[in-house]
């Protein structure tokens, strides 16, 4: 079983960045593929990006250039970058960790969540 915690997340005004991270608990998740998807109000779950075991990567590609997914397995989290931030951004974000052997954006891809973070970003 893996529990992941997010944390970073918070208000920020338009044009601002956040880091976001993510850290299980119970075993490291290197044999995981890793994603950071997040719910709008009102809205469906959408992924923002996702990371493999082998460190490669994908983006929702409106947000390809603002938004950086990257893992530290030595530190064993996973971090979502978020620079030039708009108000469409504000959104719950939440991590996610696949063991399946696909790499993925569809959030059923992913076994295990986090409670998710809050990021509010103002006008």
């Amino acid at each position: 079983q893996v529990q992941l915690v997010e944390s970073g997340g918070g208000l920020v005004q338009a044009g601002g960045s956040l880091r976001l991270s993510c850290t299980p608990s119970g075993r490291s998740f290197s044999d995981y593929n890793l994603g950071w998807f997040r719910q709008a109000p009102g809205k469906e779950r959408e992924y923002v990006a996702i990371i493999s075991t082998g460190d490669g990567t994908a983006y929702y590609t409106p947000l390809r250039g603002r938004f950086t997914i990257s893992r530290d397995n030595n530190r064993n989290t996973l971090y979502l970058q978020m620079n030039s931030l708009k108000p469409e951004d504000t959104a719950i974000y939440y991590c996610a960790a696949g063991s399946g052997p696909s790499f993925t954006s569809l959030p059923s891809g992913y076994n295990y969540w986090g409670r998710g973070t809050q990021v509010t970003v103002s006008s």
